[in-house]
């Protein structure tokens, strides 16, 4: 009994960001050298569903999740004032995590229920801990994530469906409206961080939002989550969605270009973040002309916002979230301004591979993987002993 009481007693398990942005960061490397080796032919890969399934899914609600996750339940203690899920019930929620990691690697027809009910759980759970707290506290401000999560949980019921009822269309249906739940959880919570983290690292006057265009860029978002999640690209005329990206990749672009990077050019983990943030309007961009009927493929817009946004905003994130948890100062590791080099030039490798196919040709996917291995690489080698160790100021957490 004293092993299991030290083990959960243990650092890693005081604050939701440790746990899920260690494993959530490790898990990213390992997925991403798997599928690499399936892609190319050297590995031979038969999970749950299928190898390119299990590639979207797992960097999807296997990776991004797990950093939503972490980032929202150590957020809620900041937001509510109130103390967020730690020890025992933290280990059971990422031990919940780290099954469905396992079990989508099984492909057995017999365990497919079994698999869907333990992956599809995870956002449910994590989401009642959130819950919990935003109400009991009366952030109304923050009621908004809840839905979010929610639509979260259906976008993966409809990809696991996609498997146990053999319809490969719900699992795109599925990952599309996952994507751009995302994608609004970034720029909700990019509006309210940026500005505010490069007024307090540049020390200048933080950048006053304009009532108008925040309405447009958050409006224009949820508009396109909802579309999404109800498939609406299926039967909404093109122009429409053309119309709709095009204002969401606009106001975006205005509103990121308003909160005047030069101001932090020689701060890591300021410029870091709006270098991120330019992939969504770039995105949105690439949607609005492959709608508008230019030679765009989806994927290349989506991968915009997949291993352009979120692998770049999350690292830009998680490298300042747990350091200021921790109790340390807001500096970065030498070594952390080539990780986020590194994660940007992913980005854009895979969206220069897409737009350009021969210019690098299929050597595009490997050389943007290779990319982002090197950036999370040097985050987990950084922030290990920072993740796993008491706060350096004593306090909880």
């Amino acid at each position: 009994m004293k092993v299991i009481a030290d083990f959960v007693n243990m650092p890693i398990w005081r604050q939701a960001f440790r746990p899920f942005f260690l494993a959530g960061s490790l898990f990213s490397i390992v997925a991403l050298a798997v599928w690499t080796a399936t892609f190319s032919g050297t590995m031979e890969f038969s999970p749950h569903g299928n190898s390119l399934l299990w590639h979207a899914h797992e960097m999807l609600f296997g990776f991004i999740c797990a950093i939503i996750v972490g980032f929202l339940l150590t957020a809620v203690q900041s937001w509510t004032g109130l103390r967020a899920i730690n020890g025992a019930p933290l280990l059971a929620l990422f031990s919940l995590w780290l099954m469905s990691r396992i079990l989508m690697i099984v492909n057995i027809a017999e365990m497919e229920w079994l698999i869907a009910l333990v992956d599809i759980s995870f956002l449910p759970c994590a989401g009642v801990f959130f819950a919990k707290l935003v109400i009991k506290a009366g952030s109304k401000r923050n009621f908004q994530f809840i839905p979010v999560v929610a639509m979260l949980t259906g976008a993966n019921i409809l990809t696991h469906l996609s498997v146990l009822l053999d319809k490969p269309e719900l699992f795109t249906w599925g990952m599309r409206a996952a994507i751009m739940q995302v994608v609004l959880i970034m720029t909700v919570v990019g509006g309210r961080v940026v500005p505010l983290f490069t007024a307090s690292g540049a020390r200048v006057a933080a950048v006053k939002p304009l009532p108008w265009l925040e309405k447009t860029v958050l409006g224009s978002t949820w508009l396109l989550a909802i579309v999404y999640i109800v498939n609406g690209v299926s039967f909404l005329p093109r122009s429409i969605l053309a119309g709709v990206f095009a204002v969401a990749a606009l106001s975006n672009a205005y509103r990121v270009l308003r909160w005047r990077v030069w101001t932090a050019l020689s701060i890591p983990l300021v410029w870091s973040l709006h270098l991120a943030y330019w992939f969504i309007p770039v995105g949105f961009g690439l949607f609005a002309l492959s709608y508008a009927g230019f030679v765009i493929s989806e994927s290349t817009a989506l991968h915009s916002l997949t291993a352009g946004a979120m692998g770049s905003l999350i690292l830009a994130m998680i490298a300042r979230v747990s350091l200021g948890h921790s109790g340390r100062p807001l500096t970065a590791h030498w070594s952390l301004k080539f990780a986020f080099i590194f994660i940007v030039s992913a980005g854009i490798t895979r969206v220069l591979t897409g737009l350009y196919p021969s210019l690098l040709a299929y050597n595009g996917y490997s050389i943007s993987a290779g990319l982002w291995i090197l950036a999370y690489t040097i985050y987990t080698a950084v922030y290990l002993r920072i993740l796993t160790t008491t706060r350096v100021d004593g306090k909880p957490g």
